[in-house]
């Protein structure tokens, strides 16, 4: 069998976003989504991660809670979902579907453009436990 590709991850991460509730989907419109093969290398230096499978996505971004209309953000939030890494992860885990996993990872990452923590989001999100 081989893996999705690109466009069908894609497929997985807008229907995701599409199953936030109402009060959420004006915002997530705003935000660009971007799914690569892999983290791009400047991502991976600027944070500091040796292994490109250590990231499965990113919130590029300020965050909804942090916004201000007088100081403008000169480029569009964006989440990134980065394929061969989920697809590593959901390969270890053996326990969840890949649509799950992409769904978590999407969710995951939309919710810091909310403006919520990791902490906020393990808060209510059990899913690693």
């Amino acid at each position: 069998m081989t893996a999705p590709d690109l466009a069908a991850f894609e497929t997985m991460a807008r229907a995701a976003v599409d199953a936030l509730p109402a009060p959420f989907h004006a915002a997530a419109a705003e935000v660009v989504l971007r799914v690569e093969d892999w983290p791009p290398d400047e991502i991976l230096d600027e944070m500091e991660i040796d292994d490109p499978l250590d990231l499965t996505g990113l919130y590029e971004g300020i965050p909804m809670t942090e916004k201000s209309s007088s100081w403008p953000s000169p480029y569009p939030d964006t989440v990134w979902l980065f394929r061969e890494p989920i697809l590593q992860e959901w390969r270890e885990r053996d326990d969840v579907t890949l649509e799950e996993l992409v769904t978590h990872v999407t969710v995951h990452e939309f919710a810091h453009h909310f403006g919520w923590s990791d902490d906020d989001i393990a808060s209510i999100d059990r899913w690693w436990e």
